[in-house]
């Protein structure tokens, strides 16, 4: 059981979101620039901020335990969230895409990534309500995500021939060259797509992807659709500044793929046993908490005994 969220908060949520979004792009970023490490820190600190005021007023309005839930979920997706920014690194060096121009790309993406997983979250709150059996296949699907990023990785990947991309080059007359931050161009009368836009698609489709593990892992936690929002919400967020905080240290998480491997099957293990017992919100959320904590320890403690 969960609580009913009213329309009037699920609008002044969303309204909330919108005029922060509009506030980073039309005024902290409205010229396009190379984000640096200390802005980017900045930046991370501010929405980890923002992430924790909103977790207070959880604990305020509905209580410790949602609080917790709320909490629980935003560790778990922004824990994911690492993987995908490595996967956001291998798209901006395959197309080669100016440091200036990237966070222009990811703000975007990310407005696209919060409708998808708006999407999904109703999509997949309401078959659950519906076919209470269907949470037994989630729990297949994490398991098998999770044994999935524990197998080796294959070699070099070569994103020309994903069929995104080739489809996307079918569907619009793409130009070879950047036109400044363009998405669009016109030249000689006959519109184009640039480079910038092949990217934001292909951008857009690995966050699709992610979050086929992403939610169904946060719905096991929860199945209150204004914990589960809020939180992937808030994790979403902050994943530009993340990027550019990161991007430099990319080996610096060794471990951490092998921790959420672990995390994805111990949820889909929870949710395929939940017919005969139901674990506690503190036994899983010690448990979520202490693997994260393992896996990022031996990553700082390896790294720096190689050094």
């Amino acid at each position: 059981m969960y609580h009913e969220t009213s329309l009037l908060v699920w609008t002044a949520f969303v309204v909330f979101v919108l005029f922060v979004l509009a506030l980073d792009l039309g005024v902290f970023h409205k010229k396009s620039h190379t984000v640096g490490f200390k802005e980017s820190i900045i930046w991370s600190v501010v929405w980890i901020a923002l992430a924790m005021v909103f977790a207070g007023v959880l604990f305020y309005w509905r209580g410790q335990d949602d609080m917790m839930l709320y909490l629980t979920g935003y560790v778990i997706e922004k824990s994911l969230s690492v993987d995908n920014l490595f996967v956001f690194l291998l798209i901006f060096s395959f197309f080669k895409i100016p440091n200036q121009y990237q966070h222009k790309i990811l703000f975007y993406g990310i407005i696209g990534a919060l409708v998808m997983r708006a999407f999904f979250i109703w999509a997949g709150i309401a078959v659950l309500q519906k076919f209470h059996w269907v949470i037994y296949l989630f729990g297949a699907l994490l398991v098998v995500s999770g044994i999935k990023m524990l197998m080796p990785e294959k070699g070099d990947v070569d994103l020309g021939d994903k069929w995104i991309i080739k489809f996307t080059k079918k569907l619009f007359p793409t130009t070879h060259d950047f036109h400044d931050d363009k998405f669009f161009v016109k030249l000689n009368g006959k519109w184009f797509v640039t480079p910038l836009f092949i990217t934001l698609i292909f951008v857009e489709f690995s966050d699709l992807v992610f979050a086929v593990d992403s939610i169904p892992a946060i719905i096991g936690i929860t199945s209150d659709p204004f914990i589960v929002f809020t939180s992937n919400v808030f994790a979403i967020l902050g994943l530009r500044a993340l990027y550019f905080a990161l991007k430099g240290f990319a080996d610096l998480f060794h471990y951490l793929k092998y921790g959420l491997s672990v995390i994805l099957m111990f949820i889909g293990v929870k949710l395929l046993i939940s017919g005969v017992f139901h674990m506690p919100v503190s036994i899983t959320m010690a448990v979520i908490f202490g693997i994260l904590f393992i896996s990022v320890i031996a990553s700082l403690a390896t790294r720096k005994s190689s050094h």
